[in-house]
């Protein structure tokens, strides 16, 4: 096959898009290692074929097309890391009991927010197809494992609607804290077996390092963080977290990211920025 150069307006598409696909790639795989090697492969396989970025898709949607097809071929949607504990093998046993296709479709729908026809383009099926595998999802999703959650929100308000979210589930809430220090002091007093943080809390203090002191104390429970601003962490420079919501936030972004987050019981967090 004959190497081929990007043209800059498509360089300019796929690197605007290119931090939402980093995070969609490590929801599915639950690694920031995996994911961003699934997307470097399809950055390498444009370079060769530019013919498998489908123009009439639109940007956002050609660039996840192209992924899943390397994506499809690989065979393996979660690798053991070594160092790891084994967590993405006990993962990969719990995904392997769902229907196939299923995650991808609630993730490209509740996280990334693609409407049913771009879903059936991105995986290559019809529409119809696209429609029940989120049907599938959400009925397999919301019989799975259940947990106390945690809660960092320094708004009250979002922080309640989170919490009927949250036990809409069949989860319970240990809490809510608004502060980095009430954060720390909530989950010694009650370790939550998930948390739930936005990042920027109420008196300046991070949510990161709320998380990143809980984890010290408590050991990895899977994290789902909250910010209106996702490009600031989704720039490969630093660990970054595995489930990531994106305000304003939707109540099917939040069903989806803590269902998925379940399947996993070690998440990488911001533990070095």
């Amino acid at each position: 096959m004959t190497e081929t150069h990007t043209t800059p307006d498509l360089a300019q598409a796929v690197g605007d898009e290119l931090p939402f696909l980093r995070r969609y790639a490590r929801a599915l795989t639950g690694s920031q290692k995996t994911g961003d090697h699934y997307a470097a492969a399809t950055l390498e396989a444009l370079l060769v074929d530019q013919g498998d970025f489908r123009q009439d898709l639109g940007p956002r949607a050609a660039l996840f097309r192209a992924f899943h097809r390397i994506w499809v071929s690989s065979g393996a949607p979660v690798e053991d890391e070594p160092g790891e504990g084994g967590a993405e093998s006990q993962a990969q046993l719990r995904l392997s009991r769902l229907t196939p296709n299923t995650r991808e479709a609630l993730l490209l729908h509740s996280v990334e927010g693609f409407q049913t026809s771009e879903i059936a383009a991105i995986l290559d099926v019809d529409r119809e197809e696209a429609s029940e595998l989120l049907s599938i999802a959400r009925r397999e999703m919301s019989g799975d494992i259940r947990g106390r959650v945690m809660v960092i929100e320094d708004e009250a308000i979002i922080a309640m609607d989170i919490t009927a979210i949250v036990e809409s589930m069949g989860h319970s809430v240990t809490g809510n804290a608004r502060t980095r220090n009430e954060a720390v002091a909530l989950a010694r007093k009650d370790p939550p077996d998930m948390i739930l943080a936005d990042i920027q809390l109420a008196d300046k203090s991070s949510g990161i390092d709320a998380v990143k002191d809980i984890l010290d104390e408590i050991g990895d429970v899977p994290v789902v963080f909250i910010t209106a601003f996702p490009e600031r962490l989704l720039t490969g420079e630093r660990s970054e977290p595995a489930f990531l919501i994106t305000k304003p936030y939707s109540e099917d972004q939040v069903l989806s990211a803590v269902s998925q987050a379940m399947f996993f019981t070690s998440t990488e967090t911001l533990l070095n920025g």
